[in-house]
């Protein structure tokens, strides 16, 4: 009842509510694939799997949020990954000791580059899921908008 009065609210809401669907969707992708982005295992850290966990996990997070928001959900979904690599990070962090041998955490700037390409992926996907809820891409033709459509049938 509260939120049918309050289209702020509302927004807010589905706004919360796309990005934890995101960092669900990046959430499992990493764990269904079995990748740690943040952990470094040398030369045979980049695999095919590593790659798809990069570029195509977020992508589908980003994918996600724009199409349960809707327009404006290509801003929104840059959080999503950021929520869940900067979690992940800050875990490994505190895992340091536990890892095994000739493993290592990702040094600080290394994964600011990873979070980097991971959030632009992210971005494409946004795009694409803005781009299947409104069916087209840029600005609406003028006689399609709603404050043109009020203020026409106001001066009828």
């Amino acid at each position: 009842m509260i939120l049918k009065n309050s289209p702020r609210l509302m927004a807010f809401v589905m706004a919360v509510f796309a990005i934890s669907v995101g960092a669900l969707v990046n959430y499992m992708g990493d764990r269904l694939l079995g990748v740690r982005l943040e952990l470094f295992w040398g030369v045979s850290t980049f695999s095919p799997i590593w790659v798809l966990d990069l570029f195509l996990v977020p992508f589908i997070a980003g994918f996600a949020v724009s199409a349960i928001y809707g327009l404006g959900g290509k801003l929104l979904c840059y959080f999503s990954p950021l929520i869940v690599r900067v979690v992940s990070y800050v875990q490994m962090n505190g895992m340091e000791a536990q890892l095994p041998d000739g493993v290592t955490v990702l040094p600080f700037f290394y994964w600011i580059l990873v979070l980097i390409v991971a959030i632009e992926a992210a971005a494409f996907g946004g795009i694409a899921g803005e781009i299947m809820v409104k069916r087209t891409y840029g600005r609406r033709p003028k006689h399609l908008l709603y404050k043109q459509a009020v203020k026409d049938n106001v001066s009828k």
